[in-house]
């Protein structure tokens, strides 16, 4: 049997696991697996500025691609702990990575070696499992079992501790013998699904709510084709968004507190029968929950059987894998279909539509300094249907997802559930990393830009192109509209006067300097009609110098950006709503008069 360090063991599995890519920094506890992965090849490395960063690259690589696990590595101590962040967003939003930290030496884990934290058990909870490696034979099991957890059931992370003394210790192992574990997802029966087609047919207005774990069984498909053979309308989750196009005919649109739309809340509020696949109601898509279950039957599957009945107790709850439970729901619609079975749902998908062309908010306004829903309607005019947003947090991600248009599966990459400031540039990264020739767009806020802008000089560095949309309004937006509600406006303020850059008046960071220092490019917008072109322009510098490009849009200070505190039935529309075509010259159907 072949002897190895069980690090390169560990290098070994990882490519036999498909794994080509990582990110992440070395450090002395972690050293001999640099080693390895140098040794073996076939692994690319990223090199992050930042540990937290690595992690979402890792998230943003798996993200963009169905198949791909990202792989983030450090070394011990807050290397880990900095990682902890990546591996809550992980696990939140059901994305398998793996998380590989150095250790110090087993003979002194309980001595207060330096840099010895028990990161096992501070990353449990945040990971579907947390293992120090004790015995350097464990090794490839440990590794094995870690993939295999990671696909299985519910997606999601794990890390993987390993001590330098393990790492560095030869054990036998032939990586030509080694072999993934069969992966196990639950699946629905067609006694199941027959049952909740019955429920959908009996039903006069019913919606399908598509969420991310159809996304994640890589379904999109099979849900298109499930709702075009039985006319059914669907709502897209925010982790859901792409599943079908938006300008699909059967798109009812996003329901929800904040990343809604206007007719996908009218359209919800008038359905009767919800099947939702793959989501987790989650409270900003809900509301109050009495609003939104009133007078309506639930179906509900979902991977994780805990899941069901977790928010509210669904009529009928299907544990299954959602590519599972859809063919068989594509198998039993198309028989029902043949035999004439299923309903006419064309005046009910019709009068989705209706709505869609008359309920729409306005983006069309030429203030200077800007309005944020120019901005995306400008975007919308310069990106197309191929290109991947990535954004995570704040008014410009609440707003982005009102006014902008995604057409594919990945082609919406969102932190959902953690939301954590920071996380839109290393997480481009990431998807960049994983489709070099795509089309990639950043979405932030300037507090969410400033977090981690140090990992721009990773894109530099790495070559790793896209283009970052960076809106400017000096302000916590998100949180100053939420103190709106205890009647003050503090510290959510980032304005100063930048003694540098006295030409920016109060909006204090100079971000052209600042990314041009980290060898990217930048271009500053401050009128409507300067949009379009520097989007462009942006494109074009991205294509030639093969690094990220920032179009940083210096907004008003203030504005209040749609939405509702409590029920999806009353959502708050602070600014001037569409009646006119030319309100929203980008909208997916033009306005028509209600």
């Amino acid at each position: 049997m072949p002897r190895m360090t069980a690090a390169r063991a560990a290098v070994e599995i990882l490519k036999r696991e498909g794994v080509s890519n990582a990110f992440g920094f070395p450090g002395a506890a972690i050293n001999p697996f640099y080693a390895a992965l140098r040794a073996s090849g076939g692994v690319d490395h990223t090199l992050a500025r930042h540990v937290e960063g690595a992690s979402h690259m890792a998230e943003g690589y798996t993200r963009a691609k169905a198949g791909n696990i990202g792989v983030c590595i450090g070394t011990s101590g807050p290397a880990g702990t900095d990682m902890i962040t990546g591996l809550y967003s992980a696990i939140a939003d059901s994305i398998p990575i793996l998380c590989i930290t150095g250790q110090a030496p087993t003979a002194v884990l309980h001595k207060e070696d330096f840099q010895a934290v028990d990161i096992a058990s501070i990353a449990k909870p945040v990971t579907k499992a947390a293992t120090t490696v004790l015995e350097a034979a464990q090794v490839p099991g440990v590794f094995q079992q870690a993939f295999h957890l990671m696909r299985t059931g519910r997606p999601g992370p794990v890390l993987i501790d390993l001590p330098i003394d393990v790492q560095l210790t030869e054990i036998e192992f032939d990586p030509e013998l080694y072999e993934p574990i069969p992966v196990h997802k639950p699946a629905a029966s067609r006694k199941q699904i027959e049952r909740a087609v019955q429920m959908l047919n009996a039903s006069e207005r019913p919606v399908l709510v598509a969420g991310g774990g159809i996304i994640n069984a890589d379904a999109s498909e099979l849900l298109v084709e499930f709702a075009e053979l039985t006319g059914v309308p669907v709502v897209p989750t925010l982790m859901g968004w792409g599943i079908l196009p938006d300008d699909h005919e059967l798109n009812a649109g996003m329901v929800g507190l904040q990343t809604s739309h206007r007719y996908g809340n009218a359209n919800f509020l008038e359905s009767d029968f919800v099947l939702g696949i793959g989501n987790r109601w989650a409270n900003r898509h809900t509301g109050k929950l009495d609003v939104y279950t009133q007078g309506r039957t639930f179906v509900h599957v979902d991977i994780e059987p805990t899941q069901i009945g977790k928010i509210f107790a669904p009529d009928l709850g299907i544990a299954s894998d959602a590519k599972a439970a859809l063919e068989l729901f594509v198998e039993v619609a198309r028989e029902l279909k043949a035999a004439g079975g299923l309903k006419d749902r064309s005046a009910w998908a019709a009068s989705t539509q209706e709505r869609k062309a008359t309920l729409q908010r306005k983006t069309h306004f030429d203030n200077v300094p800007l309005k944020p829903q120019r901005v995306y309607e400008e975007m919308n005019r310069a990106f197309g249907p191929e290109t991947r947003y990535v954004t995570t947090i704040g008014l410009s991600q609440i707003a982005g997802a009102q006014m902008l248009h995604v057409y594919k599966p990945r082609h919406w990459i969102n932190c959902g559930q953690a939301g954590p400031l920071g996380w839109t540039i290393p997480a481009a990264l990431g998807v960049a990393t994983a489709d070099p020739e795509g089309t990639v767009v950043a979405l932030s806020g300037d507090y969410d830009f400033q977090f981690m802008l140090e990992e721009l000089a990773v894109g530099a560095q790495h070559r790793i192109p896209y283009v970052h949309v960076l809106v400017n309004n000096s302000y916590l937006g998100l949180i100053r509209q939420a103190q709106r509600n205890f009647d003050i406006d503090f510290q959510v303020n980032l304005e100063f006067e930048n003694l540098n850059s006295p030409e920016l008046g109060v909006y204090g960071v100079d971000h052209v300097k600042v990314v041009e220092g980290l060898g990217c490019k930048a271009i500053r917008v401050t009128e409507p009609d300067q949009l379009l072109p520097a989007f462009e322009e942006a494109k074009k510098l991205a294509a030639e110098f093969r690094v990220p490009v920032v179009v940083e849009a210096i907004l008003e200070r203030v504005t209040n950006i749609a939405m509702s505190g409590t029920d999806i039935a009353s959502v708050n529309e602070f600014e001037d709503l569409a009646t006119d075509p030319s309100h929203a010259p980008t909208a997916i159907r033009p306005l028509t008069a209600s």
